[in-house]
């Protein structure tokens, strides 16, 4: 099992690698250290030598992957894409176009995302199961028709439409939590109860559906035919047998779920005003900032490595045959 975790570890690491090289290929393929500099100074029309200074200043007065001036190792060693790599792998993001610690704005801002993500997560995954389960409790019934048509219209209807009916109706019509905005602790939860119940909306009708299927399949297999058959109660057999040998598949799409949620609150940040990693990234794109699109595509690749690889572990715990692969 240790052999299996470390070679998952190792690929890990070099699928980060990997994604730091694409992210710098991608972004200076468009846009030129000229460029960001004269966006930041003002327009077209500024003085060669003042975008020279600001280069200087910001560390994009190098080649960006290869030195020819220079001899040996520093022809690698002595440019941009090095010197910011180095950086990165060292957690140090390096400051904003406006002067701004990167790696202090990360850490004030990566709270309140989490505080909507990470209740969405156990909420929607949970319900999700419980959903799932009853489902199967009144399957081939009318109860179990209705429910599925009600998940396949809550998966039809776009995220977009949670939004604005929430905010119309709980924000406006019936006035019970604010429009938008956000205040710290312990004030925060007005502000985030309705993105929550949004959120979990929007995931509410893929999972559930998902889970039921896993579930009917299971459900047809020899050993519940067993278990039935030695007396146990169908909510024991789903319990106790159904659910446990469905680990698999709901930890896979369980695992593929929180790095979505990260990735999807740039949506919901924009739309409630709450000043989390989503709103941080957006003001990035449009400062053409690459320093803050940058930390933000490896802190998300992180959360994605981060997660499957704590999915790999799952694995290993919920069914022994995975340690032997």
């Amino acid at each position: 099992m240790i052999a299996y975790l470390i070679r998952r570890t190792i690929y890990s690491l070099l699928v980060l690698v990997g994604i730091n090289f694409v992210t710098f290929f991608l972004f200076f393929s468009v846009n030129t250290p000229d460029d960001m500099a004269r966006l930041q100074l003002g327009g077209k029309r500024v003085a060669p030598q003042a975008i020279e200074r600001w280069k200087a200043e910001h560390g994009y007065d190098k080649p960006l992957y290869l030195n020819p001036r220079a001899g040996g190792l520093e022809m690698l060693t002595n440019t941009v894409f090095f010197e910011s790599s180095a950086g990165i792998l060292r957690l140090d993001f390096g400051k904003t176009v406006e002067g701004r610690d990167i790696g202090w704005e990360l850490g004030k801002r990566v709270f309140p995302t989490l505080a909507m993500a990470t209740p969405v997560f156990i909420i929607a995954v949970g319900l999700s199961i419980v959903f799932a389960l009853g489902l199967m409790l009144f399957r081939y019934s009318a109860l179990d028709t209705i429910g599925v048509v009600v998940l396949v219209a809550l998966m039809s209807i776009s995220s977009l439409f949670f939004i604005i009916t929430g905010q119309f109706v709980f924000g406006r019509v019936m006035a019970i939590t604010p429009l938008s905005g956000y205040t710290p602790p312990p004030g925060m939860f007005k502000f985030l109860v309705l993105p929550i119940v949004v959120y979990v909306l929007s995931q509410l009708g893929p999972d559930t559906r998902l889970y039921r299927t896993i579930f009917l399949e299971e459900m047809s297999k020899d050993y519940v035919r067993t278990a039935r058959a030695k007396g146990l109660s169908e909510i024991a057999v789903l319990l106790r047998h159904v659910l446990r040998n469905s680990l698999i598949p709901i930890i896979t799409s369980a695992g593929l779920l929180l790095p979505v949620l990260l990735v999807g609150a740039i949506v919901l940040e924009s739309f409630f005003g709450i000043p989390g990693l989503g709103s941080f990234t957006i003001d990035g794109i449009n400062n053409q900032d690459f320093g803050v699109v940058r930390a933000m595509v490896f802190f998300g690749s992180f959360i994605y490595v981060l997660t499957y690889l704590l999915t790999d572990f799952a694995y290993a715990w919920a069914d022994p045959r995975v340690r032997l692969q």
